[in-house]
């Protein structure tokens, strides 16, 4: 199971501020990417809203596929003042809808609409800083192709009575559930350096073989699928030329090309996860966790009796 390892400094302050000023707030817009609903979503904002409204944006509903979209805003709004919208940067009209969709999960005053605090939130490049800037009309957060490009939060006001806090693109240390830091870095919410591309590739075209198997014939232009990912990996590497010494893929290179035709959205319309799928991952997280638990008590358990013999 890969980890992450990136959790810049920032980060551990902004979940700091985050926590001090949460119950200041109204409600929570959170921005997950369409494509990984689950891995894209904090556990700790679902820990620290409690019983306030929350948005669930699924941003690049562009890239993902539009019946497992459904099936994930299905999934949402199953729960308790939970909202969602799919937006995409194509369609800034849907990125407007927004607000109002906010006022809907927010109580009335006794004069009609109260002023709204709103707290948006998500991880490092999900499209946060673009959807602000939409619905502001100007350039006020800071936008980039490269993760945590936002440091600090700010206030802007949208209009006279609706105020959002935008907060920096939060990770958290560690991922306990299986192929979600994969996931994550397969589209590029974490910086290239905190895993290997080779591992991110072979993980993505794994899952792309059994999953959407007709989008990489398509893109790569081949009858026949290999059944292993390394060896589809070896055949695309010698249609675009990624070849090392002696004629033989240079799997870095592949790797790269493979990984950036991916979050270009040049397959197509993919999802990562679905409901189902990752159900299934929690259950097995939580046995795997009991299993190591009950494996440290029995540790534990034996130093103690060791302890004793030697008195």
């Amino acid at each position: 199971m890969a980890t992450l390892q990136w959790y810049p400094g920032h980060m551990h302050k902004a979940q700091k501020e985050m926590r001090e000023v949460l119950p200041e707030v109204d409600l929570v817009i959170e921005v997950l990417d369409a494509r990984i609903p689950f891995s894209s979503e904090n556990p700790l904002i679902q820990r620290l809203r409690g019983e306030k409204p929350v948005v669930k944006v699924l941003s690049k509903s562009d890239l993902a596929d539009p019946g497992n979209i459904a099936l994930w805003q299905a999934h949402f709004e199953s729960q308790r003042n939970t909202k969602t919208l799919a937006i995409s940067t194509n369609d800034p009209n849907r990125m407007k809808m927004l607000p109002e969709l906010c006022r809907k999960l927010v109580p009335l005053t006794g004069t009609g609409y109260k002023k709204l605090r709103a707290m948006i939130l998500g991880i490092p490049n999900v499209g946060k800083s673009t959807l602000i800037n939409t619905l502001a009309g100007r350039a006020v957060a800071k936008t980039g192709n490269e993760p945590a490009v936002t440091k600090r939060q700010q206030k802007i006001w949208l209009a006279d009575d609706f105020m959002l806090l935008d907060t920096p693109g939060i990770l958290w240390p560690k991922q306990q559930y299986e192929n979600s830091s994969y996931r994550l870095a397969f589209t590029g919410a974490i910086k290239d350096t905190a895993l290997e591309y080779d591992d991110v590739a072979y993980f993505g075209a794994g899952y792309l073989l059994k999953t959407y198997p007709e989008a990489l014939k398509e893109r790569y232009q081949l009858n026949e699928l290999p059944d292993h990912e390394v060896e589809f990996l070896e055949v695309i590497a010698k249609k675009r030329g990624c070849l090392g010494a002696g004629g033989h893929a240079d799997f870095n290179k592949i790797s790269q090309l493979f990984v950036n035709d991916f979050r270009a959205g040049l397959f197509g319309g993919i999802s990562l996860e679905t409901p189902e799928m990752v159900e299934r991952e929690v259950v097995e997280a939580e046995r795997l966790a009991l299993i190591e638990a009950e494996r440290k008590e029995a540790k534990k358990l034996e130093r103690r009796k060791r302890s004793r013999k030697n008195r």
